[in-house]
């Protein structure tokens, strides 16, 4: 832990009130960061630009595939958008320590809200929109919100899924009753709205006074936000305002080398992710606007809005510097457009960066877009409790080397090691469970929402004096960190520890492979098998036993037979979370004769019915 490296970093923020220590280990699970600091994120985000003259500069642009439009907001109109919808919300009785329950799609409106309850001190819970109603109940009641924030609507390539309804339904199950709920009424799909409960949010938000930013301390709550975590049972992952605050201006410049210029000038990031993820929460709201440069909003996906060119163009469009997407994302134009035949079509001259996160970038997809878009391709690797990159490349101090499959090195503050089932260091290059030394580095969570006695044992008894990520992976000679899945995925073929993750990597590299997914199979001799899924690329037409055949084949001539591989299955989807995560651990239980809990965040459950005869 470095104070001084961290002091430096925290005179990007505006204090209030200056904080009296740096970093106080006496406090919560493992320690507090910039205790007595005083300060307000949003008025970081928006009023300290505004003030020093940079009103007129974009701080969002918001396109909307799903409309067909695109809307840009300037620092000033932002700003005053934020104080009248704060002002609205504390007109209805919000006030330093409540909570906001946020349910809607990828429009402007959710971020401001987001940053309305950053200015009042409120505390928002931002729930995927489109969730199903008992999981929006139960965030609800975890969260206990004075006020939720809602949308008629959301939108999806074909269709239009009615929020309201959904609302409706989660509140008839829920315990707690909020006092208000405001909707944002969309063209597409208006909602009736419900007497005495419901009013419409532009009407609310016209109405509404101009709010100053409230004082905050820096250990203050700014958001909850709930994750499957490691267990499959939701967690709320608190965020504070300063650490939060200093780490994520700190990154931008640092990571992601994307920097404001003067006066209305300012260089373009596009994080293609949504806000009810932590990516989005980071780089597309808060982060790059601490930073004071200007965010890309999209609202679409990576293919079928209408094509797999559609990230191509937003980056053409705007003149984006850096693309932060996921590898799913990529794995999706790849098995549409595997020739990048539509990234041509597009002038990429701005572009100089693509990152990628979310779940590890299987080698053979960072090659090829590397080798297609001729830009340095930046695979990070962080979770929704770190809150920013736990490892990357930096952009703003020279990239290290680049190394496909591996998340870089460590970012400032996280001392990252293998370790193994006792909790000693791995020799390097060896895989073990990837942990991080304590303290955290600013930005992480300090606790779980009134539950540090969960958080402690979620993730600090397993390894005294470490945090444990849950993910298993090495660390080589020189630094550089290799993230091969979660812990459960290393699978023992008789008494062999394999990761599912590097067999993954052979599967990938197949000339007809899209994506693919590798799954531990119980065996009653050698303990566990490995079991392939495997998706084809569009327009491959050869046939499916000899590809089945030959990915056997190069499983055994690269890891060997002490594999044990057998058995690739050629599917159609690949069941995934909306973040773009695989669903391995519930295909896994499903392979071995159990009834998983499906997840709430599963994209679409029907892929998980469609594969279920396959093993």
């Amino acid at each position: 832990m470095n104070e001084l490296y961290w002091a430096e970093a925290a005179k990007a923020i505006d204090w209030i009130e200056p904080y009296q220590r740096v970093f106080d280990p006496d406090i919560g699970p493992f320690g507090r960061w910039f205790t007595g600091g005083v300060l307000n994120t949003a008025a970081n985000c928006l009023d300290r630009h505004v003030e020093a003259g940079a009103g007129e500069r974009v701080a969002l642009i918001w396109d909307s595939a799903m409309e067909g439009r695109v809307a840009q907001f300037t620092y000033r109109v932002l700003r005053d958008r934020v104080a009248k919808l704060a002002g609205a919300m504390a007109a209805r009785g919000v006030v330093k320590g409540d909570r906001v329950v946020i349910y809607m799609p990828m429009v402007p409106e959710a971020a401001i809200a987001m940053l309305a309850c950053a200015r009042l001190g409120a505390v928002h819970s931002v729930v995927f929109g489109g969730f199903a109603a008992p999981e929006l109940a139960a965030r609800i009641d975890a969260a206990a919100p004075k006020l939720v924030i809602a949308a008629s609507c959301g939108l999806e390539p074909g269709r239009v899924i009615a929020y309201k309804p959904i609302l409706d339904a989660a509140l008839d199950l829920a315990a707690h009753r909020p006092e208000a709920c405001l909707i944002f009424q969309r063209e597409a799909l208006r909602a009736e709205l419900l007497a005495g409960r419901d009013e419409d949010f532009s009407a609310a938000e016209a109405a509404g006074i101009a709010h100053d930013p409230v004082p905050v301390a820096a250990t203050d709550p700014l958001y909850v936000l709930y994750t499957s975590g490691t267990t499959g049972k939701p967690k709320g992952i608190v965020r504070d305002n300063g650490g939060h605050a200093v780490a994520l201006a700190h990154s931008v410049p640092l990571i992601f080398d994307v920097r404001p210029g003067p006066g209305a000038a300012s260089e373009v990031m596009w994080t293609a992710s949504d806000v009810g993820w932590v990516v989005g929460h980071t780089y597309i709201v808060y982060a790059p606007l601490l930073a004071g440069v200007t965010s890309v909003m999209y609202e679409g996906k990576p293919v079928g809005t209408p094509d797999a060119g559609a990230f191509w163009r937003v980056c053409a469009q705007h003149k984006v510097k850096t693309l932060f997407t996921a590898p799913t994302a990529l794995r999706a134009i790849k098995q549409q457009d595997p020739t990048g035949a539509l990234i041509g079509a597009h002038d990429l001259s701005r572009l100089e960066a693509l990152f990628l996160a979310g779940e590890r970038c299987d080698p053979p997809t960072a090659t090829w877009i590397a080798g297609l878009l001729g830009k340095p391709v930046i695979d990070n690797w962080w979770q929704t409790e770190t809150g920013w990159p736990i490892s990357a490349r930096f952009r703003g101090t020279g990239l290290t080397p680049f190394k496909p499959g591996s998340g870089g090195r460590a970012c400032p503050g996280f001392d990252v090691q293998a370790l193994d089932p006792q909790g000693d260091l791995m020799p390097a290059g060896e895989v073990g469970a990837l942990a991080i030394r304590l303290p955290l580095p600013p930005g992480c969570a300090p606790t779980l929402w009134n539950d540090d006695a969960g958080y402690r044992r979620a993730y600090l008894e397993a390894f005294p004096g470490w945090y444990r990520t849950g993910d298993a992976g090495a660390v080589d000679a020189e630094g550089d960190i290799w993230v091969m899945g979660r812990t459960d995925d290393i699978i023992n073929v008789a008494g062999h520890r394999l990761s599912t993750g590097a067999m993954e990597e052979v599967l990938a590299a197949h000339p007809d492979v899209a994506e693919c997914a590798v799954i531990g199979r119980h065996d009653d001799i050698k303990g566990e098998i490995p079991f392939g899924l495997v998706v084809l690329k569009s327009g491959v037409e050869r046939d499916e036993a000899v590809i089945a055949a030959e990915l056997v084949a190069l499983v055994r001539e690269r890891i060997g037979p002490v594999a044990a591989f057998k058995t690739a299955v050629i599917v159609q989807r690949l069941p995934k979370t909306r973040s773009g995560k695989i669903l391995r651990a519930t295909m896994k239980q499903m392979a071995n004769g159990m009834n998983p809990v499906v997840p709430p965040t599963i994209e679409d459950a029907s892929v998980l019915e469609a594969i279920a005869g396959k093993f």
